[in-house]
């Protein structure tokens, strides 16, 4: 072996490259350095050859000491003496003359991925062809997978490249969970996905061939998840680092919960998206506020988006990692502070907990699906097959919990005037399915009216069936109706407007008068509040 301590670099001005020769208390000659490098056949070549060992030991060094601030690439030879200290990396370089291998770099250094089993094995990708789709597994090994991560996208490629980094970061056990990306036939660059991103998990990118909405494509990656807990994650959800680990501690002593941190919704501006609205437009200037860097950012966007249709960057990986990115992030409390905050975080006494079944960030045993069943697919588009999944699971008797400590950040991004109408649909489709009064009854959520104002109206109908059974028949029966029509209408399009029109003098009309004018003084307060607000539509 070369004792390379026994040798010196010197530059030669007239050719402009560096040579290696013997120091002066060396027992070697120059000439045996010259044959242990690569036998060179004259002086000249001797040089070449040094020259491209000292780009060898560099290359190496520059990946090991990578965040050396002494590290410029104009002075090879002070690095090389810099970086001289506790890893004995000459020794390795002689030895095996060769570049270092990043794969031993990778075990040598400890870095936190573990990569562990899968660097070798893992570096291709396994491509499975199906009728309705193509699926793509990255990092294929065989440790057992506890947490599978559904999440659905469609044409949200630069927000998803950025939830994909935020799950790389978790501090649950990167050899545990799988990330399932659903792709549901984007037609952005969500495709190139799977060859940009390096992560540390199992990834399944599975890319519809036709787009097949919301309910399938969630199906579909409940099929191919190997964990027995899933999470629900929408594929603009940014998670924290302690994301994984959150949820999964509440199912590791109870098997019947559905955990949730929708409910502590908190959104964040990571890009300036052409589609913005007005609103939204003016609330991120309002944000940018907080950080000078931001708002440079933004006011060169302003300069330039009349020339520019594609969205502009704000948040980096870096902003990811340093939490800075919370600066253009806010909070939305609409459930909490529409009634739910007042139940507690097991929403205890609470009627309509299904609701607290949203899919962009709620967690479920794979078990429990079983039970209850999986996605309607008739559910088309945007809006409520979530709560028909959820209002399932709570006729099974699952309990829901809200944690904020499970929050994630949603991405903010255009909203499209098509999801209203979506909604209303996939409404209609929920109370046609569970035409029941504690399903129904969200129908008022189209008067505003809060969810408290709600579940105090369910509890009051059902002590109206119980005090007084075979009574108020006419009255119940309009009711029902109404709220059946309230969605039938906006669904329809049509004005939501004499819900129930009946002639003046009609007997069921007189009847359905006299039984309501009973309620407040029996303490119906709320039902009767909410059944004038109807009924005189």
């Amino acid at each position: 072996m070369i004792k390379i301590d026994s040798y010196e670099y010197y530059y030669n001005p007239e050719d402009g490259k560096y040579y290696i020769r013997k120091k002066n208390n060396s027992p070697h000659s120059l000439k045996k350095l010259k044959d242990k490098l690569n036998k060179s056949k004259d002086k000249k070549n001797k040089g070449n050859r040094s020259d491209d060992s000292t780009n060898k030991v560099d290359k190496l060094r520059d990946k090991v000491n990578k965040g050396n601030k002494k590290n410029k690439s104009r002075d090879k030879v002070n690095t090389a003496n810099e970086t001289n200290k506790s890893y004995d990396k000459a020794d390795a370089v002689n030895e095996t003359n060769k570049p270092y291998d990043k794969a031993d770099a990778v075990n040598e250094t400890n870095k936190p991925y573990d990569k562990a089993d899968a660097v070798n094995e893992t570096n291709k990708v396994d491509i499975t062809d199906y009728p309705l789709y193509k699926m793509s597994i990255k990092n294929n090994h065989k440790h057992p997978i506890k947490v599978s991560i559904v999440m659905p996208t469609y044409n949200k490629y630069h927000q998803t490249s950025l939830s994909l980094y935020g799950l790389s970061k978790q501090t649950f056990p990167h050899a545990e969970y799988e990330v399932i990306l659903v792709d549901d036939a984007s037609s952005d660059n969500t495709s190139n996905i799977l060859k940009e991103v390096d992560v540390p998990f199992k990834f399944k990118y599975i890319q519809m061939k036709q787009n097949k909405g919301r309910s399938s494509v969630r199906n579909i990656g409940i099929n191919h998840a190997e964990g027995e807990l899933l999470i629900f994650l929408d594929g603009e959800m940014l998670a924290p680092p302690v994301f994984i680990e959150n949820h999964y501690k509440h199912h590791m002593h109870e098997s019947n919960l559905v955990v949730t941190g929708a409910m502590h919704y908190e959104g964040v501006y990571t890009f300036i998206m052409p589609d913005y609205n007005k609103d939204q437009m003016a609330h991120l200037k309002e944000l940018i506020g907080r950080d000078p860097e931001y708002r440079r950012l933004y006011e060169n966007y302003e300069q330039t988006k009349q020339h520019s249709n594609v969205p502009c960057p704000l948040v980096t990986k870096e902003d990811i990692d340093t939490n800075r990115f919370q600066r253009l992030s806010f909070p939305n409390r609409y459930f909490l502070n529409s009634g739910l905050k007042h139940f507690g975080e097991r929403l205890e006494g609470f009627t309509l907990p299904y609701i607290a079944f949203l899919s962009g960030n709620v967690s479920v045993r794979k078990a429990n699906l079983k039970k209850s069943g999986l996605f309607d697919e008739t559910f088309i588009g945007y809006g409520a097959e979530d709560w028909e999944l959820g209002y399932r699971l709570y006729k099974n008797g699952v309990q829901f919990v809200l944690d904020p400590s499970t929050v994630a950040y949603h991405q903010e991004h255009g909203i499209s005037k098509r999801k209203v109408k979506e909604q209303w649909g996939n409404h209609y489709r929920f109370v046609n399915k569970h035409p029941h009064i504690d399903v129904l009854i969200l129908s008022l959520e189209w008067k505003e009216l809060p969810f408290m104002h709600m579940h105090k109206t369910l509890v009051e109908y059902n002590q109206l069936e119980e005090r007084f059974p075979g009574e108020y028949n006419e009255f119940k029966h309009a009711f029902r109706v109404m709220l059946f029509r309230i969605i039938e209408y906006l669904n329809n399009g049509q004005p939501v407007t004499k819900l129930y029109d009946l002639p003046g003098g009609s007997e069921e009309r007189i009847k359905i008068i006299q039984q309501f004018e009973t309620l407040r003084p029996r303490g119906f307060d709320y039902l009767a509040s909410s059944f004038e607000q109807i009924y005189y539509l």
